[in-house]
């Protein structure tokens, strides 16, 4: 029987260095109770896909992170890891980092040109290359992002939209208050705002697309997809995946004190608030 295959885009639970969460950590957002880092695993474990939100900067969550992947794995899941951090025409590096064929200096160089905060992350790269873990990229070139934010959506050429084949940008008002919610120092003119949503929408929809490529091609396998809080919430790449995909899943965001957590966060947003976690600049 074909494994299930799971999702995990950013996860935030606890690490080897810090206190697992005991009960009483992670909100359930849809029955308001607390449950065990167990009990959330063995939820996890019944769908295909699990989206978990991330602050960036915030080095708890990627430890969180590894400790989820662990637990997975010692479930037995075949497990990939799927980066927000990493564009989809990078692959090969991946493939050649987690079999073992790149040093670690020549990796982190690649690497940094397409994100930053090595330190934070290279505990989940070295973990997946001595476990031999798929790890693949999802990330569009900044190029199209950047043109879009700048200029919004209309201002792409006809070979950039190209690119975008299957790409819409209908920015409503639900992703609308979420970005005002969860990224307000974005915030600028109105204009300049639209012009964000759309970047984030564009993004959040190709990071779909390629995540269900992957799917489609190893259903049989775990993928543990980290990504950012603005595109781990339930109208962004899950929305997308949603339109393109029957896929069961769900969704844990950590905790931001103000901006999101439990007297703001609902299940419309996701279906677990993992608490006490730390905070970091809102990605």
């Amino acid at each position: 029987m074909i494994k299930k295959s799971l999702v995990i885009a950013a996860l935030v639970i606890a690490t080897s260095s810090i206190p697992a969460p005991a009960n009483g950590h992670i909100l359930d957002l849809t029955t308001g109770n607390y449950v065990s880092l167990a009990a959330l695993i063995d939820d996890l474990e019944s769908v295909q896909v699990v989206f978990v939100g991330e602050l960036h900067d915030a080095i708890p969550h990627h430890q969180a992170q590894l400790q989820v992947i662990r637990e997975l794995i010692e479930r037995g899941d075949k497990i990939a890891i799927a980066l927000e951090m990493f564009r989809a025409d990078g692959q090969q590096v991946l493939d050649d980092w987690s079999n073992g064929y790149l040093e670690e200096g020549v990796f982190k160089v690649i690497y940094e040109r397409n994100w930053g905060m090595w330190p934070a992350y290279k505990p989940i790269f070295e973990y997946a290359r001595k476990n031999k873990i798929p790890l693949v990229g999802l990330n569009i070139d900044r190029n199209i992002t950047r043109q879009v934010s700048t200029n919004g959506f209309a201002s792409l050429s006809a070979a950039e939209l190209e690119e975008l084949e299957g790409v819409s940008c209908d920015v409503d008002q639900h992703y609308q208050n979420f970005i005002r919610k969860a990224l307000t120092r974005h915030l600028a003119t109105p204009e300049k705002f639209d012009y964000f949503c759309e970047a984030q929408l564009v993004w959040d929809t190709v990071m779909a697309q390629n995540l269900l490529a992957w799917h489609r091609q190893h259903p049989e396998e775990t993928v543990v997809v980290l990504a950012g809080n603005g595109h781990a919430w339930r109208y962004g790449i899950p929305e997308q995946l949603r339109r393109r995909a029957e896929l069961s899943y769900r969704i844990l965001l950590p905790e931001v004190p103000g901006r999101q957590d439990r007297s703001n966060t609902t299940g419309a947003e996701g279906d677990y608030l993992l608490l006490g976690l730390g905070q970091g600049e809102l990605h």
